[in-house]
Order: C-alpha cells, then structure tokens, then sequence
C-alpha cells in the first residue's frame, strides 16, 4: 500500500521583508562600470541572457550591426562587444526584431468525435426542436428516454451536428466525453492549449481547462462544444461552457439524465426517443444493402423492427449478426422471440417508460454467442464479463496483455478449451477484441492508436452493453473479475502520475467506474480497495487537491462503515485527507483529523507501528503549517528518536523526518542544526532527482539562506526550481512553492530585481491554480512584499503587507507567530512611510 506524508512546512526567512526589483525586461549597460562580485555577475547574465528572438532579417544599410550565434542582431548602436556564448553588452539603443508567432489555424478540432453512423437517419422531429433552440441561441441538451443507459442515437445525432457544424464555417469544434469531470478537464486543457487561452501553458490541466472556459466567454470566433454523456450534471456545473452573448457559441449534452438543473442556465432539452417504425425500417434496410446483404430482407424485416423496440442500438447489434452470420430477418426474428430476456432487474417494467429496453439485452446475446462460436480461444464470455466493469469511455488496450488479466483468463475460460489451450496470451486477448469489434459488442481501436497521441481509451463498450453482460455474471464468479481488474489496472500505474499524466486520468476514471459497477465485490477484496486508494494518491500527484479532498472525504465514509473506524485502512484513509485539507490550508481541519488519527493509531496498532509513526509525523507538519512551532519539533524529533531507534539511522522513514524537523528549526534560529541534519542526507542520495530527494534539496537550500550562505542556496535553489519544472510541470503547487522559495533567496541576496521579476507572475499563478487563501500564496504575496520595499516601492509594500496580515488574521488567527511577526512588519513600515512624508 501506498503511504503518503504530508510535505513540511516551508520556512520564512527573516531576510525576506528586503530586496530590489528587476523588470523582467533585458537591459543595455556599460560594461566598464561594474566589473566585480557576484550582484554584477548576475547583472550581466540577465543582460541579453539568450531569451531574445533571432531578427528575421540584417538590416539594410548595413551599419554598425553585431550578431550573435545564439540569434541576436543590434543596428545603428554603436560599438557592442560580445562575451561567451549568451551574453551581449551593448552602449546606446538596443533593437531586437521577433517574427510575430504564426497566426491561428481554423477550423480547429479537438476530441474524439464519432464518425457519422452508416444508414444514419434524420430524425426530422427531433432536428426540429434542435434547430428551434439553436435559433434562440440557447444550449441544447440531448436527453435520452430510456433511464440510465444508451442506445437511442443521441451521441450519433450529436455528431452529425459536429460535422454539419464543421461544414458550416464553425472555426473551433470541441468533442468531450463528459461522464467524468476528469476527462472534461483533459479534453479543455487541450483545447485551451490550441486557441492559446491566456495562461494556458499546458503544465496543468485544471488551470488550462479554466483558461479555456474563460476564453469561451469572449466569443472571439463561431464555436460549438459537445458534452457527450453527461452522467453527474452538478459536478459538472463548474466546466459547463458558459452561453454565448453574441450568438457565435453552442454548447450540445448528451445524458442519460433527466435532472430538473438541465433545464437552467438557459439550456433547453430535447427528448430522444426511440425511431419511428418508418426510420427503423429505412435504417435496416440501408444497413443491410450498403454490406452487401440485401438478399437477408424479407416480409419479417417489419416485424423484426417492432420486435427489437424500434432501438437504435438494437437494430445495430441485430443488422451486425444478420451480416456476419448471413441470417436472414425471418430466421434472426424466431432466434430473438427464443431467446429469454435478461435485463428486467436492471430495467424493470416501471422504469421501461418506452417499452423496448429488454430486448436490447438479447440482441446483444445472440451477437455474444456468434463470438464464441468463433473464437476458438474460449476466452469472449470471461474478457467480456471484464469488459463490463471498466469505464465505458475506454481503457487502454495494454490491459490485456498485463499479468493479473491473462492468469483471471487462464482461470475463467471456458472448460473445453481450457484443456486444449491451457496457455493464455495478450495475441489471442487481441484476437478476440477484434471479433467483439466485428460485431459490434465494442469500439477497438487498439490497432490504429498510438499511445504517444494521448488517446489511451482504446477499447470501450457501451454503458447499456455492459449493464446486460454484468447481468449474465454469476455471484461466484464477480470476486474474480474484480480482482483482475484491479490488479491489471495497477500494474498499469506509473510509479509517478507525471510521467504519464493522460495514463492517470484514464485509470483513474476505470477505478471510479469498478467501484460504481461492483461496490460491495471491491470493498470485499483488499486489491480492490488498494486500487481505490492509488486513484487517491493519484489526485494528490495531480495537484488536484479540491477533488482529492471530496474523494478522500468520500473513502473515510465508506472505510469507517465497512471496515470499522479502527481499521488500519480507515485510518490511513484519514491520513489522506487530513493531507488533502493541508494542501489547500484547512490547517485546523487537518490538526483536528490527525489528533483523532494518532490516538485512534496508537490505540489500536501501537506506538511502533509505522502507520503510526507517519500519523504522528503528519501532525508535526501541520503544526508547523499552522504555526504552532514548539509542539511540531517536539513531536517530530519524539517521531526521530524512535524511528531511528526502530529502523536504524540510514532508513528512509527516518531521513524523511528530519528533513521534515529542519523547517522548525529554521524558524527558531537553529539553522546552523538544520544544515548538520540535512547535508549528510543530500550527500548519501547523490544525484538522485525523485520528488523525495528534491524536498531534501529545497530544505537545505533553505537553511543555507538563513546563514547568509548565499553563494550556495541560491544556485541549489535554482536547479531544486529547474528539476520540479521538468518533473512536475511549471503549475504544480510544489513547482509554485519552489519558486516562492527561489524568490525569498533573491530578496535576502539583494536581488530585488530578480526577486520581483520571479514572484510577481508567481503570485498570479498561486491564486489563479491554488487560490487567494492558500498558504503558498499567502507566503509568496509577502515576498513580493518584501521585494518591493527593497526596490523602494514602499506604498506598494504596505499594500500587499497590509492584505497579507488581513488574510492570515482572518485565516491562521491573529495569534499565529508568523502572523504576529508580520503585523508588527507593517506597522513599522506604515510609521517609515508617514516620516517620510514629514
């Protein structure tokens, strides 16, 4: 089981409140003027540092120009001289030419949107009540009949419309699959990143997604935005595109839903039925005549249509086993009226409002029994039974080929054949995915997907197929299927989120609808439940704190109700959360969950028992977020002590809560300790960079600056920023607290320019992917702060100091040290300010 600690708390130097302001712009200087320490170093680095334009072209007179190999042309200046490969120092007027960035492509198409349906069919009433609402500019919202399932052609309608759209002259077309807000946050983050939306950088996917939505507001061009499959319209309240004021924006939903709330915000639904009997009849007859197979019409083909409920999806599986098989409407009709019904307990008749759900449920069996008939692998009924507890949007093709999936189908396949091929290998898993997807059972496009485009939903099956091959599992055998699933799914799971972060979202989403499909199995079955909880960590990873905390809250209801609150798993679950409130600064939520946490911890599994030790560790971290400095070092160097007496001063667990002990020694003016715990740490881990040895780094660089060891915090600082922005992304909170961290190292240096060039967009940054009220962004507007009265921008300082102290009074109490310190900061800066004047 994954155990994650919560991080340490990061430090405030008191050096922090001076500093200088550098513009972030380059600089012209002489040269001669400064030529010695480190501030004149850094001066001319930042003097035509490399992040210049090449000039598109040499100037025409030719005069006085200079150029660099690294892509820098200066005319009419004068004399310039050039010093290594980035540096350019130049007396009189800079000029540096950038080709302007190459315009917009339209008609730009994100997403996966279906190809038109063969024999697709019209619907003329149904356009007609979505060519109404288009004309009164509102949101259309397909809402199918048939209560929570598919299978009357909404998703097929909506992508007819797409097409048409995209016909029409529509520049920007987005397709989401829209079932989890996870895939509506991947699918905008894309977007975004194609209409460059302002502050959208492609490094989170959460901040990208809103800057997309943001940019829907301003109608710069025609749009249409498709939701497809709307399955929890409140959790999807935040991402719904916002109405179009001038007209040139759509938004389409397909759901299964009906909720009163589709209804608001100026959406209009439209109700899909099943097809009049005269579109069935022209569906099947197109169907069978565009294959091929007229010759299977006959004077039952009417019957049939009205036998298969008019259903689109239906239709679809009976044309496809009519094609494949060569049976003809009058022999499929007596094989369906033979066949006994097996979807009334999933839809009874109460909910069957249309009247035509059962018998989607033998069109799909007799399409399951062509595939066994020719599978000679006896796997289609076990891959099946497995298909139908993953994510109907799709799951990646790899799958099938992992351990746990091929020993659960060595095990489940059919007996006869278990004998004659008692191996079970990813070729035949292969084999029969494409029988599924030859008659129409699934969606494969393993054959054609490349994993490095993104797509890694390559394999999906329609929610209605699913909920009729789950009702053909029997009791015995679904304990089996989920622990294949799960583990499959696990062995899938990188190490880091990050280096696959469109894996994650895609696992995370298959988690999600195991649990939903099989709830009782997977709390029954601890790889299951160990599933449950990588997904968690996951979001953690992600930086998705806010649906980490509704996750986790989640999980701990559950765990305390089916495990009992004393379950070692119910208490890790708290742990969890109480780390998700810390993220986002619900420091006393977290301090109140972990005191319950270590008592409930100790009581029952011990004072030694390492789930207690990392409950207890976590609590130190928050008191130290929470200021409440002397209680974390005692508690973290009790949690040392006996670590180290347990597992040995070179153990992980050990290193860990030193490192997490240094931020509380800073703060009481022990640096000189900190260095001696963390330096000997950094050295055994070498040039390692995972997340673990950069926290270790970032400490140390820390505690270098408290000691006015300048000269070696800053360059550590630098490569602590640089490696979390490779790893994690330049948006992740950890890369964010990096930066902050950089900036207080610049304030104390005199760096003030460097300072205010870094945390100023830091800052917008913060609030705009953590909010106003987290503590990296309470800490980093107090840098800011600092570097303006520095710079001497003094008004400045008092304004953002005066709404830090606010903020921390109202969030942390007025009592909090840190608080307290920086309340008595800005009164003496206000009384500077008013001597001044005088």
């Amino acid at each position: 089981m994954r155990l994650r600690a919560a991080p340490a708390a990061v430090p405030t130097p008191a050096s922090i409140w001076a500093s200088e302001a550098d513009t972030g712009q380059v600089e012209v200087r002489d040269m001669g003027r400064r030529t010695g320490g480190r501030k004149g170093k850094r001066e001319r680095k930042a003097a035509g540092s490399g992040r210049l334009s090449k000039a598109p072209e040499v100037p025409a007179d030719g005069q006085s120009s200079a150029a660099a190999d690294r892509g820098i042309q200066v005319h009419r200046t004068g004399n310039a001289s050039v010093n290594g490969d980035n540096s350019i120092a130049v007396s009189g007027a800079l000029t540096v030419v950038q080709p302007p960035p190459e315009p917009l492509r339209w008609p730009q198409v994100v997403g996966n949107p279906p190809t038109t349906a063969s024999a697709f069919q019209e619907r003329p009433e149904v356009r007609k009540h979505i060519d109404t609402a288009r004309d009164r500019h509102a949101t259309v919202v397909l809402s199918q009949v048939l209560s929570g399932g598919g299978g009357v052609g909404k998703s097929q309608l909506a992508a007819k419309l797409f097409w048409e759209a995209l016909a029409e002259g529509t520049e920007l077309l987005v397709w989401v699959n829209a079932a989890y807000p996870g895939q509506v946050v991947a699918e905008y983050a894309q977007a975004a990143q194609r209409v460059r939306a302002d502050g959208a950088d492609g490094e989170d996917a959460e901040a990208d997604a809103r800057a997309f939505v943001n940019w829907l507001v301003r109608d710069e061009c025609r749009w249409l935005v498709v939701l497809d499959d709307v399955t929890d319209p409140a959790m999807l309240a935040a991402w719904w595109p916002p109405a179009s004021m001038k007209g040139l924006g759509r938004v389409l939903a397909t759901t299964r839903r009906r909720d009163d709330v589709l209804r608001g915000g100026g959406r209009e639904v439209v109700e899909i039925g099943s097809y009049t009997p005269a579109e069935a009849g022209a569906y099947l007859k197109s169907r069978l005549e565009r294959a091929g197979a007229a010759h299977l019409r006959d004077e039952s083909e009417t019957e049939l249509t009205a036998a298969l409920g008019l259903l689109p999806l239906a239709l679809s599986h009976a044309a496809a086993y009519m094609i494949n098989e060569n049976v003809a409407c009058g022999r499929y009709l007596r094989l369906f009226t033979d066949r006994r019904l097996l979807l009334d307990d999933v839809l009874p008749q109460s909910a069957d409002s249309e009247g035509y759900g059962r018998q989607v449920a033998a069109a799909l069996l007799l399409s399951l029994d062509a595939v066994r008939a020719a599978d000679p692998s006896g796997l289609a009924v076990p891959m099946l039974h497995l298909l139908a507890h993953l994510d109907p949007a799709g799951h990646p093709g790899e799958l099938w080929q992992s351990a746990a999936v091929l020993r659960y189908l060595r095990a489940r396949r059919e007996p006869r054949r278990r004998l004659l091929r008692p191996r079970t290998s990813p070729e035949q898993t292969y084999a029969v995915l494409r029988l599924f997807h030859l008659y129409g059972l699934i969606d494969d496009d393993s054959d054609t997907s490349n994993p490095s485009t993104g797509n890694r939903r390559v394999v999906r099956l329609h929610a209605l197929t699913a909920r009729a091959a789950r009702e053909t599992v029997r009791a015995r055998d679904l304990s089996a299927i989920v622990r294949a699933a799960a583990e499959g799914l696990a062995e899938l799971w990188p190490e880091v989120d990050q280096t696959d972060p469109d894996l994650a979202v895609v696992l995370r989403a298959n988690t999600s609808a195991l649990a939903e499909c099989a709830e009782e199995t997977v709390w029954a079955e601890e790889e299951a439940r160990l599933l449950m909880w990588r997904a968690g960590t996951s979001l953690l990873d992600a930086g998705a704190y806010i649906t980490a905390i509704s996750y986790w809250e989640g999980l701990v209801e559950q765990a305390e109700r089916r495990l009992g609150p004393g379950h070692r798993e119910a208490l890790l679950t708290r742990s969890n959360l109480a780390s998700s409130y810390a993220q986002v600064g619900r420091t006393k939520d977290a301090i109140a969950l972990q005191k319950r946490g270590v008592a409930d911890c100790e009581r029952e599994l011990g004072t030694r028992h390492r789930i207690t030790f990392i409950a207890r560790a976590n609590l130190g971290n928050s008191y130290l977020q929470a200021g409440r400095i002397s209680e974390a070092i005692a508690l973290l160097e009790q949690v040392a002590a006996d670590r180290r007496r347990y597992l040995g001063s070179r153990h992980r667990d050990f290193e860990n809560t030193l490192v997490n002990l240094a931020p509380g020694y800073l703060r009481v003016g022990r640096a000189d300790e900190a260095i001696r715990l963390l330096e000997p740490i950094n050295a055994r881990r070498g040039r390692a960079d995972d997340p673990n040895t950069l926290t270790v780094r970032y400490m140390l660089a820390q505690a270098y600056l408290f000691c006015e060891r300048t000269d070696e915090a800053i360059p550590l600082m630098e490569q602590v920023v640089a490696d979390r922005e490779r790893q994690l992304g330049t948006d992740h909170p950890e890369t964010l607290a990096g930066r902050t961290s950089l900036g207080s190292c610049y304030v104390g240096s005199d760096l003030s320019r460097e300072a205010i060039a870094l945390l100023e967009p830091n800052v917008r940054d913060c609030v705009r992917i953590l909010g106003p009220e987290h503590p990296t962004s309470l800490e980093t507007r107090a840098h800011l702060a600092g570097a303006y009265r520095k710079a001497g921008r003094r008004a400045e300082a008092v304004a953002v100091l005066e709404q830090v102290v606010a903020d921390r009074q109202r969030l942390l109490q007025a009592a909090n040290p840190e608080t307290v310190q920086m309340a008595c900061m800005l009164r003496q800066w206000k009384r500077e300010q008013r001597s001044r004047r005088h």
